[in-house]
């Protein structure tokens, strides 16, 4: 049965593009931002601007909650996860190859974008702690 949940669990990353993670601010307040990921099993790879706050936030308080759902047309086909997670920067640089990697597959439009265009990224790793299935 863990072996068949894992799975569900696996196919409903794979119809989602984007997710919402919620990080901690300095003052204690939520934070929720919606960005787009990509995942190897249920550990989850997202990039963000290296002077965001949301990097800011990680590199403070690595706690992170998630939550995405599959697109759907009526309510009764709704599935999603929602997830406790702890992330942090991904800076091995296999890591950053392998990443990048798997975005542009999952992300053709970012070859478009010209280096001199790019922006300072930081590549984090989410790893779930606690998974929420919606089904």
């Amino acid at each position: 049965m863990k072996h068949k949940l894992q799975q569900m669990m696996i196919d409903i990353l794979a119809r989602c593009m984007d997710m919402t993670i919620a990080t901690t601010r300095s003052d204690g307040s939520p934070q929720a931002t919606v960005v787009s990921f990509v995942h190897e099993g249920l550990v989850l790879y997202f990039g963000c601007g290296a002077g965001s706050q949301k990097a800011m936030n990680i590199s403070r308080d690595p706690r992170v909650s998630v939550a995405m759902t599959a697109p759907y047309e009526n309510w009764l086909e709704i599935k999603g996860l929602s997830m406790a997670a702890t992330a942090t920067e991904v800076v091995l640089p296999s890591e950053l190859t392998e990443i990048g990697r798997m975005m542009v597959q999952r992300f053709p439009q970012i070859s478009a974008i010209q280096p001199s265009q790019a922006a300072p990224v930081k590549l984090f790793r989410v790893r779930p702690t606690i998974i929420s299935v919606l089904d």
